[in-house]
């Protein structure tokens, strides 16, 4: 009776700690609770040590003979490799060997002073990247500014690349919201739920107490997040006029609701790489990897695995998986 009674006592207290934890840090136990849920999913987190230093990265090998087929997950602005998760276990199922490497200055991986950390300075780290782990030609998949740093790599180093997908990328001229200067620097609750509506188009203003928290986070990345951004307005890496020249088989995939880069900006694109397929995720916005991961995978599978690869259709993706 005594040993129960401390059993209960200790779960009372464990509930206690818990709730304090996560009023404090929700944000925090959130990103536990994926790193959770990959490790289930046998997805492991690991380093590369690589030019710039030991980089983190998350690795997804297909239960199939030689691992899948080589995949590397390219992430965006103010982001980091777990929001990739939905997209890791799917396209591991799906027969991939997938790697989403945390970016120059984002999630556990190096952070520099001395970087300017710009489209180019991100190529060359992501070419670091597929280097250090040996990879030869791998697919290459980027969401909005990855989407930018692969199309470029694509460009400058076409022999490394065998196909590439993007995802509502930037890299282009558009008008839009990516293209206000303090969209991605909020100082205030209202900031931070005005920039979540964007990226989301049926987004609800965040609790308060995970508000500031995922403002706190925000802004602890915050230098790398304004220099990144400082040298994309300065349209030095830009890729008008560049991707007519593309020569590796690409799949554009767009959500139809972004406010962010908004989907004429993948028509347009589609436009200028003719040979391109374009599909675009119906009723779902610039997070369409992560809450419209079934379809977005399948498409991405179905590209990546076509053979020959297709060339110049357009597709409307409705909830058909």
């Amino acid at each position: 009776m005594r040993t129960l009674g401390r059993l209960v006592v200790l779960v009372a207290l464990l509930a206690v700690v818990g709730g304090i934890v996560f009023y404090k840090r929700p944000v925090w136990v959130a990103t536990q609770g994926t790193h959770f849920g990959l490790f289930l999913a046998r997805v492991q987190s690991n380093y590369v040590l690589t030019p710039e230093g030991r980089v983190h990265y998350y690795e997804a090998e297909a239960s199939v003979p030689g691992g899948g087929i080589p995949l590397v997950l390219v992430h965006g602005l103010a982001d980091r490799d777990e929001s990739w998760a939905p997209m890791l276990k799917r396209l591991k199922r799906a027969g991939f060997h997938v790697y989403a490497p945390d970016l120059l200055g984002y999630g556990r991986s190096p952070k520099p002073d001395g970087s300017d950390y710009s489209i180019t300075t991100q190529e060359a780290f992501v070419m670091d990247f597929i280097q250090a782990l040996g990879l030869q030609k791998p697919d290459v998949g980027g969401w909005s500014m990855g989407g930018w740093i692969t199309l470029k790599l694509a460009l400058d180093h076409p022999e490394m690349l065998n196909r590439v997908v993007v995802y509502d990328a930037a890299g282009i001229r558009f008008d839009g919201a990516a293209g206000t200067s303090n969209i991605f620097h909020p100082q205030t609750v209202a900031e931070l739920n005005a920039l979540a509506a964007t990226l989301e188009p049926e987004a609800k203003p965040l609790p308060p107490v995970v508000a500031r928290d995922a403002l706190r986070t925000l802004q602890e990345m915050q230098p790398v997040v304004d220099k990144g951004m400082a040298s994309m307005q300065t349209g030095k890496d830009l890729l008008d006029g560049r991707l007519q020249g593309l020569q590796v088989p690409l799949l554009i995939v767009w959500g139809n609701l972004d406010k962010l880069i908004p989907v004429s900006a993948g028509y347009a694109m589609h436009g200028m790489v003719p040979s391109s397929e374009l599909d675009v995720v119906q009723g779902c916005g610039h997070l369409a990897p992560k809450t419209c991961s079934g379809r977005v995978a399948a498409a991405t599978a179905d590209f990546l695995k076509a053979d020959p690869a297709p060339v110049g259709g357009v597709r409307a993706l409705t909830n058909m998986r």
